[in-house]
């Protein structure tokens, strides 16, 4: 990623430290889900997935390596083999009918196959200094963010910071809204994902896989906010990135006569309140670590990087076989809308 594409697209001046933005080709989209409902084939709804191609049906952290068992990485640090994934964004059209919507890379990442951008920092996105010291995540480590059952604005308020774009050009950021852009996007919509930033230290995982992190005591992790008592390490924000390219379902004539949003998550939500993320840590040895705590932008020396031609090679076998993408009378697995 050129440093000029970057500072363009965000409207830094300077380089700053300790922060990794990179893109991950889609590795695949299939209705998997080995955290929430590990050993499910099919889980619920279907999920596009990234990273390391060690992604199956079952990933019990005590017996699954990542890093040992992935043979590649559809991300561009070579040292990468986590895994990340969100539900899916289908458009429903005034007939009835459902259809996937693509994932387009950004600005300085195109010829990747969708995908998302992922960040790791120490400090907030425009903290020029990012000189803050934060622990790397352990071999085992897994969260989620977000609830696939919320549906209120209120209930969307217990996670901070999982939000939409709509996209005027590839360089805007703002305004972030917790629920589904209302008006078409001439350059898609962006979805946020910020997970949790404070970890008790002791947990890799948690029945929900949720309380072993937290939030900051008071504002966010981009205020500075100090961790709570039960989560005393301070650990890197993960923000992921990822554009759904809109841009053929801007025909209004194609919305819904009453003319509400036309669009909806795989899990059968079409208010945007239940958008959810997962977290699988793969990074080999302590190479994640060594790249927070080096003074570099973006990328660092001690990371290898792969072509987007490499990335886009790294995919696993679809293991649901079923259909995803012509138009559709029903989300996949028969799912819901509400």
């Amino acid at each position: 990623m050129k440093w000029n594409t970057l500072a363009a697209a965000f409207g830094l001046v300077a380089p700053s430290s300790a922060l990794l933005r990179f893109g991950c080709s889609q590795l695949t989209v299939q209705r998997l889900d080995p955290l929430v409902n590990p050993g499910s084939n099919p889980s619920p709804h279907l999920h596009q997935i990234i990273g390391g191609n060690s992604f199956n049906v079952s990933m019990d952290h005590a017996n699954h390596d990542l890093v040992a068992k992935s043979t590649c990485t559809s991300c561009q640090f070579t040292e990468d083999f986590s895994n990340y994934w969100t539900a899916v964004i289908y458009f429903k059209a005034r007939n009835g009918t459902y259809k996937r919507v693509p994932q387009r890379p950004q600005q300085g990442m195109e010829n990747t196959n969708g995908g998302m951008v992922v960040y790791y920092m120490s400090d907030a996105l425009f903290d020029t200094a990012q000189k803050s010291k934060v622990t790397a995540f352990k071999p085992g480590f897994r969260m989620l963010i977000g609830d696939v059952n919320y549906r209120t604005r209120e209930q969307a308020r217990d996670f901070r910071q999982l939000t939409y774009i709509c996209m005027q050009n590839e360089g805007t950021r703002e305004p972030e809204t917790l629920d589904f852009p209302t008006k078409p996007c001439p350059a898609g919509i962006m979805a946020n994902h910020r997970f949790p930033t404070c970890w008790d230290g002791v947990n890799l995982d948690s029945p929900n896989h949720r309380d072993h992190v937290a939030y900051p005591e008071t504002g966010t992790f981009e205020s500075g906010g100090k961790c709570p008592a039960t989560h005393p390490v301070r650990i890197p924000q993960i923000l992921l990135e990822t554009v759904w390219d809109t841009k053929k379902f801007n025909d209004k004539a194609l919305w819904p006569s009453d003319g509400s949003q036309p669009f909806v998550w795989s899990s059968g939500d079409k208010t945007g309140f239940s958008t959810h993320a997962d977290y699988l840590f793969g990074w080999k040895d302590d190479s994640l670590q060594k790249a927070m705590d080096a003074h570099t932008y973006v990328s660092t020396p001690s990371l290898k990087t792969q072509t987007i031609a490499q990335q886009n090679k790294c995919t696993v076998p679809d293991m649901v076989r079923e259909d995803i993408d012509s138009w559709l009378t029903a989300l996949p697995g028969g799912v819901m809308v509400n």
